[in-house]
């Protein structure tokens, strides 16, 4: 199973981007999908999760700004971040849990940087 992200790029701060990932290589819908990310000299983090039921958690720090949301085929999963500033800038990294076979994956990040 591979993740296939899209969306990071460069925005000033109050801006708006839009995230997507895709799950690829697999017919089984993934239990849960989410987003992390990790700054520069921070660990990685959760962003918000979804699970198969639509059922969602955010981080504090992300709330009432960021949007997860699955698409039409469940292994697909946006991110909708509002709002952003300078200190959500990080790369942002897909994730997906087949709780079936209790295995992970993650999508190589992809980068967001928010100017002040």
């Amino acid at each position: 199973v591979q993740l296939q992200a899209c969306g990071g790029g460069v925005v000033q701060a109050g801006g708006s981007l839009r995230l997507s990932c895709a799950a690829f290589g697999t017919s089984d819908s993934l239990t849960t999908m989410a987003w992390y990310r990790q700054a520069p000299g921070h660990s990685r983090e959760l962003v918000a999760m979804i699970g198969s039921g639509g059922d969602t958690r955010y981080a504090d720090s992300v709330k009432g700004r960021f949007t997860i949301s699955r698409g039409n085929s469940q292994n697909t999963v946006s991110l909708q971040m509002n709002s952003l500033a300078p200190e959500d800038s990080a790369v942002y990294y897909c994730y997906g849990y087949q709780h079936s076979e209790m295995q992970p994956y993650w999508g190589k990040g992809t980068p967001v940087t928010v100017s002040s």
